[in-house]
């Protein structure tokens, strides 16, 4: 584990953080990958396959820069092949390796509190409302998927298509701010933010509501306490006394 992810890290310093730092200037961005050819598009999907599996990188900005760089259309396809192949990856590592993978992005009270998940049926509605709705929380999902029982073909289809109206968001946004359509690009970013906003709150509404149950359930199964035998009566010694 360590190896690996002292690789990762490598790969983060010196070959993401100058692309992440260009991103800053789109432009310049822009001239990094035309230099590169082919190659400047195959490192962005391993730029994307790098973000999956460090789980603190944030996508969208990257999604913006390669509808900036890319277009719409060939932007989103990078994307969506380095996020399956980073799902996969993250899967199969987890699969191999066990919860220690996890803990090393997320601590273990945080991986506990969503073991409701090895049910696979909620499971599966929790990971598509995530995925499918921009700015929700999505990493720790990523990498718990691989302790349960799911299988790698329907996890990795699942979340490549729940990830398509988000990926298209945000390079159609990069897309339009390349063009210099400015109006274009503000109403794709307002439209994602309220999406977003709705959706996280919909999201906390049915995790409230998931603990609720779950606590009302465990509540349930607690067999009843046994009370003890209230103690004999004392004699009363006014009595005796007659």
């Amino acid at each position: 584990i360590a190896v690996f992810f002292l690789v990762l890290a490598l790969l983060a310093v010196f070959v993401g953080g100058p692309l992440v730092k260009s991103l800053g200037n789109p432009a310049s961005f822009r001239v990094w990958v035309d230099e590169r050819g082919v190659w400047g598009r195959v490192l962005f999907v391993g730029i994307i396959v790098l973000q999956v599996i460090i789980a603190f990188i944030p996508a969208e900005p990257l999604e913006i820069a390669a509808g900036y760089a890319f277009g719409t259309l060939t932007g989103m396809l990078l994307v969506w092949i380095g996020l399956v192949i980073g799902t996969a990856i993250v899967f199969l590592f987890v699969r191999k390796i066990g919860v220690k993978a996890v803990e090393v992005f997320f601590p273990r009270e945080k991986i506990d509190s969503v073991k409701y998940l090895n049910n696979e049926k909620a499971l599966n509605v929790t990971a598509f409302l995530l995925f499918l709705i921009p700015g929700t929380p999505k990493d720790l999902l990523s990498y718990v998927a691989g302790l349960t029982k799911i299988r790698l073909l329907p996890w990795v289809l699942l979340t490549s298509i729940a990830r398509i109206p988000s990926v298209v968001t945000s390079t159609i946004s990069g897309n339009a701010l390349e063009l210099e359509k400015y109006g274009l690009a503000a109403i794709v970013f307002a439209a994602t933010g309220l999406l977003s906003g709705v959706g996280i709150l919909l999201y906390r509404r049915y995790e409230k509501r998931r603990a609720l149950k779950q606590a009302g359930q465990q509540l349930a199964n607690e067999p009843l306490p046994e009370y003890p035998e209230p103690p004999p009566e004392a004699p009363d010694r006014t009595k005796s006394g007659d």
